[in-house]
């Protein structure tokens, strides 16, 4: 707000991000500060009752010997992080990789999300620890009990319009789970579920080839709608979400401003932590 002089901003977040922003939404509606003029969700979890096939990675024993590896460097490696999400698709991201090039003496042809994939990210002891167990195992932000400076914020005071995506094949976010954030918030959603899994799903161009998806809004003020009937009434739509976003957007916005400056880079394009070891 400071750099744009703006009354009001929207914001949008992907993963564990969108599951952040969710919680600093309901925070500053908490404290009676409401800067936020929408949400844009991507792939985020604020229910974690069916939080798909990482629940088998999560219970008491497996935190606890979890807190004792980060105890020891006060984070969990990113190899050790992609190797629990690769086990998630282990017939596409171990297996099939193993047979192609341990057997076949062949690697696979390399394409932009991989390198991405392989960007691996060092995730700190204590907010890893506090997502795993305080949301993943006792759902503690879908229960209000999930507690910021002290005292626990709700969902429910979210009211913003909130625009959320899911993906059909998401092993990490399963579409019905993101799907949940219909019942938690006072807020009109407009969700899209769209072809592709959790990362390309979400990095689908418009000229994209095959891509598809289906899209509804359902209004704070009507009825909830099971997850399934959402699925069979929504309109279905040929080419990328994004063009829909483009034009949810543009309701949801009474003027355009030009981005802010931002300032002097540190540094040319990508950084200089490629270079560490």
């Amino acid at each position: 707000l400071k750099q744009t002089k703006a009354k009001s901003l929207h914001a949008a977040g992907y993963c564990l991000g969108g599951t952040l922003l969710s919680i600093a939404a309901a925070y500053l509606a908490r404290e009676g500060r409401n800067p936020l003029k929408s949400l844009s969700l991507f792939t985020a979890q604020t229910d974690f009752t069916e939080a798909g096939e990482l629940n088998l990675f999560i219970n008491e024993s497996q935190l606890a010997f979890l807190e004792d590896v980060m105890h020891q460097h006060g984070y969990l490696s990113g190899k050790q992080m992609s190797g629990a999400f690769q086990m998630l698709r282990s017939k596409d991201l171990v297996w099939s990789q193993l047979r192609e090039r341990y057997l076949m003496g062949r690697d696979s042809q390399q394409n932009d999300l991989m390198f991405w994939n392989a960007d691996q990210t060092r995730m700190p002891a204590r907010m890893h620890s506090e997502y795993l167990r305080k949301l993943f195992l006792h759902n503690d932000l879908a229960s209000n009990r999930y507690e910021v400076q002290g005292r626990p914020i709700s969902l429910r005071d979210i009211r913003c319009p909130i625009f959320a995506v899911g993906t059909e094949r998401d092993h990490v976010a399963p579409w019905k789970s993101a799907y949940k954030i219909h019942h938690l918030t006072h807020s009109d959603v407009t969700f899209v579920l769209t072809k592709g899994g959790h990362n390309a799903g979400i990095v689908s161009e418009p000229g994209h080839p095959g891509r598809s998806y289906q899209v509804r809004t359902v209004l704070d003020k009507e009825p909830a709608v099971p997850v399934m009937e959402w699925s069979d009434d929504a309109t279905p739509k040929e080419g990328s979400w994004w063009l829909e976003w483009r034009d949810w957007m543009s309701s949801q916005s009474s003027h355009v401003i030009d981005p802010p400056k931002m300032g002097k880079s540190l540094c040319p394009a990508p950084g200089t932590y490629i270079f560490q070891k």
